[in-house]
């Protein structure tokens, strides 16, 4: 009796534990131990050599990768939420299924949106520098490292879909007013729950906020959805915070505007060119006027092995011919 081959599994990435492990029991699966990034050539390599590949929001597989002659693989069961590190439709048009890990980080990422929010205004960082930077303090004073108040400010999400609900939810406990721009309206209960006020024009609530907050997906569509030209609508007492990707955002802009006091600050997780950071971006956080984080929005425990468990239930499903069950088509982009 034959004993049937395991398909062969490349992971781009080092994974938790747990899902290594369980890939390793499941598949013939080729990990990377080391967790450095592959080149462009290994990236092919894999992608000519694996029945399945396992790639991340650092791994750029499109069109001139899949149509790699002698091409094997069959599935992209993609390790996160967003695709636009794939060229689905090129995907689709070769026969190659792709998934992702939808609904995994909704929570974590609001976390950290939130924690921004907080951070910026009220100048938590800087205020820490103080005493971690060996810099002088004299004690609490009466008009020292003066920051905002939230309740009663005006937030405005652009996107509210999970992740912007979930931000939504959090603010609307601080007090702050809910404001979106959505393709479409939220349903009227969460609207009702929420207090949210819908703007069908970008541009209109943008000149409004006094936060706003990116939270929409990155795809062909949104990138540099905040232009220059929209981004000189914003107020100069207002704040943006960016936990989704920075292509929505024309860096370069935002980063002029922030320097000639046209906004009064950004507290980012994410870069248009990272690993890059502008270093005009780390000379206006030393000088207090941006918070900036490492990509760290989805970074639990907890949300890392959730996703690796979604990425097995969708190579399983797979492999079993069955569809799996974050399947991502070109039309839902």
């Amino acid at each position: 009796m034959s004993v049937r081959k395991k398909p062969l599994v490349v992971v781009t990435r080092k994974l938790p534990d747990s899902i290594e492990t369980r890939m390793r029991e499941l598949f013939d699966a080729r990990l990377n131990l080391e967790d450095t990034p592959l080149t462009r050539e290994q990236l092919i390599d894999a992608a000519r050599t694996a029945d399945i590949l396992v790639p991340t929001v650092t791994d750029e597989i499109d069109e001139e990768l899949l149509n790699q002659p002698d091409l094997r693989l069959r599935l992209i069961a993609n390790f996160g939420n967003g695709v636009d590190n794939i060229d689905v439709a090129a995907a689709h048009a070769r026969g190659i299924t792709v998934t992702n890990t939808p609904k995994v980080l909704t929570e974590d990422t609001a976390d950290m949106t939130m924690a921004l929010i907080l951070a910026v205004p009220r100048r938590l960082i800087e205020g820490a520098s103080v005493l971690t930077d060996g810099k002088h303090w004299a004690g609490w004073s009466p008009t020292w490292m003066l920051g905002h108040r939230l309740g009663g400010k005006r937030l405005g999400i652009v996107g509210m879909g999970r992740i912007g609900q979930a931000v939504a939810r959090r603010a609307h406990a601080f007090g702050l007013q809910i404001h979106y721009h959505n393709r479409r309206p939220v349903a009227p209960r969460i609207a009702e729950e929420l207090g949210a006020t819908y703007w069908e024009s970008l541009d209109q609530m943008l000149a409004r906020m006094d936060i706003i907050s990116v939270n929409c997906p990155h795809t062909p569509a949104t990138f540099h959805l905040l232009s220059a030209r929209r981004l000189k609508l914003i107020r100069k007492d207002a704040y943006i915070v960016n936990t989704a990707r920075g292509e929505i955002i024309d860096e370069e802009t935002l980063t002029k505007l922030i320097e000639a006091g046209e906004i009064a600050g950004a507290g980012l997780d994410v870069f248009e060119h990272e690993p890059a950071v502008s270093p005009k971006l780390v000379r206006l956080a030393k000088a207090g006027k941006v918070a900036l984080l490492p990509h760290m929005g989805s970074a639990t425990i907890e949300g890392r092995v959730e996703m690796g468990e979604k990425v097995i239930i969708n190579i399983r499903a797979f492999l079993d011919n069955h569809k799996p069950p974050d399947r991502v088509l070109p039309n839902m982009l």
